[in-house]
Parts: C-alpha cells; sequence; structure tokens
C-alpha cells in the first residue's frame, strides 16, 4: 500500500515538473530568456495564436498554381486573355455577392452617424446611394425597379447593383471597421457599445467612428477619444504593470483584429470561381474547365438536378429566362443569391446573375514576364500623414475632402476617423528594389517608351496627355467644373472621334457573366472593364481578406502509398 502511493506521489509531483516546465519554456524568450507575457508586465505578446478565423460571410480559398486566361475555345480571338500561368496565395472571399440587405446595413450607419440634417453629411450620404437608376431602359418598363430593388424586402438576398468600383471599395473599409469593432467587444478590450458610452447623451454622432488602420497606430484616438479612459476598456483591456494600471489595447502582436476586407484581385477571383480543386488528381488536373461546374454545358447532368440551368445568365435574342415551368432558370433579371450550386470550394454565383468589380486596373497583357506570383495591376504605395507632434494625423468630422467624380457624382475620400494618407518619398524609394515610386498602375506599360509616338521626341506626350492615354489612345479624362458655392458650370468630355480605346488608369477589371449575358461570358476567364466611376444593372461585387499564416487548416496526409 505504501509502495503504491509513493509511486502516485513520484508520478503527479513528475506530471506537475513537467507542466511547469513546459510552461516555463513556452513562455521564456528564446532570444533573451526573459518570460513573455509575465505577471511582471514584461514583454507582452500572443503566444498561444493558433489560426486566422474566418471572417463573417467567408469562404477560405487554399491557394496553388493554375492557368489564368483563357484555355478554351476563343471565338472572338480577343488577346487580352492569353494563357499565363500564375500561382495565387491563399485568401478568403466571400461566400456570395454582396446582397441588397448586406448594403443596406451600410447605408443605415452611414444615416446614423453621420446625420442627414447637415449637409456636408447628406453628400457623403448621397455618395453612397447605389444608381438606381442603372434599371431604366428607354424602349422597356422597369421603373417599379428603380424604388424598389435596393429596399423591398422582396429583394433583400439578391446582389446589389448600381454600384461604381469606388463605392464597392469604401463599402468594403467599412465593412472591415465594424467586423473588428465587433471583435474588440466580443474580445473583451473594450466594453460593450462603447461608442454609445459618454457621448451626446449616449447617441452615436460622428466623433463615434471606428477605423481599424488608426486603431493599429493611434487606439487612444477611436471613438473621438473614448479609449483613452481606463473606466470603458474590458476584461483584456487593462493589465498591472509595477503599481499602475495601463490600457492593452488589441494591436498587431495580439492576433485578434482581421485583415482588411477588400475587393479580390483578378487572378484571385478567376481562381476562386475556376475552383480547379474538384478535378484534382494527385497533382495534376483533369482536362480544362470551362465553366465553375465540370462539363462543358450549362445544364446539370446529375441524376436528381439533370437539365437545370446552373446559373443565370441569358439564352439568346428575347430570352432572358427560358420557358416558365421546368426549364426555367428562375429569375427574369438577377435571382437570389444561393439559387444555384456552389462550387467545389463552395463558392457560390461565380457565374451569372452579375458581373463582379475585381481589383485590378485593366490593362490588355497580363505581364507575367514581370510577376507570376499574387499578381495585381493598380498597386499605390501611401504612408501616414505625420503631423507637427510627431505621429499619425487621424482625421477629424470638420475636415471632410469630398471628390467630384467625372460623372459629377460626389463622394467623400475617408471617412473622419481614419488615417491621413500621403503618397511614399524618397525616405521610402531610395536604393530600394523592388519599388521605386508611389503610383505603379503603368509599371512597365503606359510609360513614354510604351507610346506610339515615342520615335518623336518632341512629341512623345502629345498635347501634354497622360502617359496612359498617349499609349492607347483614349478619351481624355472627363471632368466636372463647379463654382465657389459647389454648383456645377460645366461639364467636360473629349469631343474628338478618332479615340481607339477606353483604356485608362481610371478603368478597371470586372469578371463574370450575368443575367444580361450569354453563356459566353460565364467562362472565369473572361475580363473586362468599365471606368471606375460606372455603374449598372448587371455589375455588382464581393469582398476578399488575406490569409496570414499557413497555407490551409488542413494537415497534409498522403493520397496513396507505394507498393512495396
Amino acid at each position: 500500500m505504501k509502495v503504491s502511493f509513493l509511486n502516485e506521489f513520484i508520478f503527479i509531483a513528475f506530471l506537475g515538473l513537467l507542466f511547469v516546465a513546459c510552461g516555463g519554456r513556452n513562455n521564456m524568450s528564446r532570444a533573451t530568456g526573459w518570460g513573455i507575457n509575465s505577471k511582471d508586465g514584461g514583454f507582452q505578446y500572443n503566444i498561444e495564436y493558433e489560426d486566422q478565423e474566418n471572417g463573417p460571410g467567408l469562404v477560405l480559398i487554399e491557394g496553388g498554381t493554375y492557368t489564368k486566361g483563357q484555355v478554351q475555345d476563343d471565338v472572338l480571338h480577343d488577346w487580352n486573355n492569353t494563357p499565363t500561368q500564375q500561382h495565387v496565395m491563399s485568401f478568403y472571399i466571400d461566400e456570395t455577392e454582396v446582397t441588397n440587405l448586406m448594403y443596406m446595413e451600410y447605408l443605415d450607419w452611414l444615416e446614423t452617424v453621420f446625420p442627414l440634417s447637415d449637409p456636408d453629411y447628406r453628400q457623403l450620404y448621397e455618395g453612397a446611394l447605389p444608381d438606381t437608376l442603372v434599371w431604366r431602359n428607354t424602349l422597356g418598363y422597369m421603373e417599379e425597379l428603380t424604388t424598389n430593388y435596393l429596399r423591398h424586402p422582396a429583394y433583400a438576398e439578391y446582389p446589389v447593383v448600381g454600384i461604381n468600383w469606388l463605392q464597392a471599395v469604401q463599402f468594403s473599409e467599412w465593412r472591415t471597421n465594424r467586423v473588428n469593432e465587433f471583435i474588440l467587444e466580443r474580445e473583451s478590450f473594450v466594453q460593450k457599445n462603447i461608442r454609445y458610452s459618454e457621448n451626446d447623451g449616449g447617441v452615436v454622432n460622428s466623433n463615434s467612428t471606428f477605423s481599424t488602420e488608426a486603431y493599429l497606430k493611434r487606439p487612444e484616438t477611436s471613438y473621438g477619444g473614448l479609449m483613452a479612459s481606463d473606466s470603458l476598456m474590458g476584461k483584456k483591456g487593462t493589465m498591472k504593470k509595477d503599481t499602475a494600471t495601463v490600457n492593452v489595447y488589441a494591436g498587431v502582436s495580439k492576433g485578434v483584429l482581421l485583415p482588411s476586407y477588400r475587393l479580390p484581385t483578378e487572378a484571385e477571383w478567376e481562381y476562386a470561381a475556376l475552383a480547379l480543386v474538384g478535378d484534382r488528381e494527385y497533382n495534376t488536373y483533369r482536362g480544362k474547365k470551362k465553366y465553375p461546374w465540370s462539363g462543358e454545358y450549362t445544364r446539370s447532368s446529375e441524376r436528381r438536378s439533370e437539365g437545370d440551368q446552373l446559373a443565370n445568365f441569358k439564352f439568346g435574342k428575347g430570352d432572358y429566362g427560358g420557358i416558365a415551368g421546368w426549364s426555367d432558370d428562375g429569375g427574369d433579371i438577377t435571382v437570389q443569391v444561393k439559387s444555384y450550386p456552389p462550387n467545389d470550394f463552395g463558392v457560390y454565383d461565380m457565374a451569372g446573375n452579375v458581373a463582379e468589380w475585381v481589383a485590378d486596373v485593366y490593362r490588355p497583357i497580363v505581364d507575367d514576364e514581370a510577376n507570376d506570383f499574387n499578381y495585381y495591376r493598380g498597386n499605390i504605395y501611401l504612408k501616414n500623414a505625420i503631423g507637427e507632434d510627431g505621429k499619425a494625423t487621424i482625421l477629424s468630422p470638420d475636415e471632410l475632402i469630398y471628390d467630384t467624380l467625372p460623372n459629377g457624382k460626389v463622394m467623400l475620400k475617408r471617412l473622419p476617423g481614419e488615417l491621413e494618407k500621403v503618397p511614399i518619398d524618397d525616405e521610402e524609394t531610395f536604393l530600394r528594389q523592388n519599388f521605386s515610386e508611389s503610383d505603379n498602375r503603368n509599371y512597365r506599360d503606359g510609360d513614354k517608351e510604351s507610346t506610339r509616338k515615342y520615335s518623336d521626341p518632341n512629341d512623345a506626350s502629345p498635347n501634354g496627355r497622360t502617359e496612359t492615354a498617349g499609349m492607347y489612345d483614349a478619351p481624355d479624362h472627363p471632368n466636372v467644373l463647379k463654382d465657389i458655392e459647389g454648383k456645377i458650370i460645366e461639364r467636360k468630355i473629349d469631343e474628338s472621334k478618332g479615340r481607339t480605346s477606353l483604356i485608362t488608369d481610371e478603368v478597371r477589371v470586372y469578371k463574370g457573366g450575368s443575367w444580361k449575358d450569354r453563356a459566353y461570358w460565364l467562362d472565369p476567364a473572361q475580363r473586362r472593364y468599365l471606368p471606375q466611376y460606372i455603374a449598372t444593372d448587371y455589375i455588382g461585387f464581393r469582398c476578399a481578406m488575406s490569409r496570414l499564416g499557413q497555407k490551409t487548416r488542413i494537415k497534409k496526409t498522403a493520397r496513396h502509398k507505394r507498393g512495396r
């Protein structure tokens, strides 16, 4: 009995020592030996971080190599999507297109925080509104859609349309901040509903804004400075350091906040739409996919749904949905998201319903000689503006800066509470080899050496036109002139009849077919473009997010074993 008790005691003691030893080793710096996250207020770091969580609405796409561009019959002989081999990093993408309901939540937030009674804020709200007049047709009756499609509950889960590229970008920024604001409350770094606390009697206003970038850089400025008070911090928002209580913020090293929601790049969108993982066998793909689903036809070949259409598109002239009944595709215009089966990544409506904006500036050629890894054309590198106090500058509600678009629509450049940004300069580019300027939309394209008239030294940039317009012979950028009171006094457009293209630095790629397109455009390789300030009744968007850390959550296992 005594021996058994002694053995148990030794075993328990051994486990205790092992536990302490392992715990101490895990919390000890391999660089200095000092404790990490010690109660004495030492170096604080999230050493228990496991994996990036899925943001609301997102699906994880494991990255890999694929052939970007046209791999099937090219009936138009269009050289703008020549096949190139590309590698895409793992990322997240929305399960569905952004719906009217999702966008209405954005509009409601703007109206709540920036009251429409203020004329300046009214412009902010109106700049975010979808253009509902895109539904009008001079020889068709669509008037009911101009008043109902966005707001009526019957269309709540339909994809939002009438959104230009710039509005889609601003929605993505807003979504980033709202999701991370929710995470801070959920993880108890701040108290619940801090945006209502001690703020004009609990009323949300323009000082209530939260910006993820500003929080990471100057957290004490969030919510108009409310977070500088330790009385509004949550359980994880304070810690003892010596004899004082200090605020703890969820900085990058905590791994709590999510990266930005954004538009997917063209390469990411096409990769997610193809979903080649469904045709993978070991380390090869079985054949070439023409659509986001397997097969050469738009109808299902599965027994339970045989003959059903797999996307919402235009069948032919005057035929937008088929004959009413069994063969109907379910919609005259757009349809409710998730009306069709998802692709092999679990993503819905990557063909049909609405085409979608992506992040890239359009160019006819994808320059894979310059880069074949996470390809993207459109980088404009900025840095934080630094004030006289040596700190990053935060935009205040009385510093609203609006931008008048070429079509006369007014949009706010950045919301109050966000960081002020300026182009990078020689401090960032001196002796660098990977980039040399702030605006890289024209990298290896659109420069003076590429223009048609470069051989004439006196006319390399004719008539003072931009390099891109000179190379592609595109119209000069439209412009709207206003007087001091903001009234439009002139609208200027390029009246030239000899322009040969529309390609400028302000045109963006949109991908996929829509309810208005023939089946040809359902091929994920197809690419089209429009000016970034133009909205239509057939283009929507979905958001993406970068994946941090390991490529996948799934531990790789052998698919087969070699025979002995």
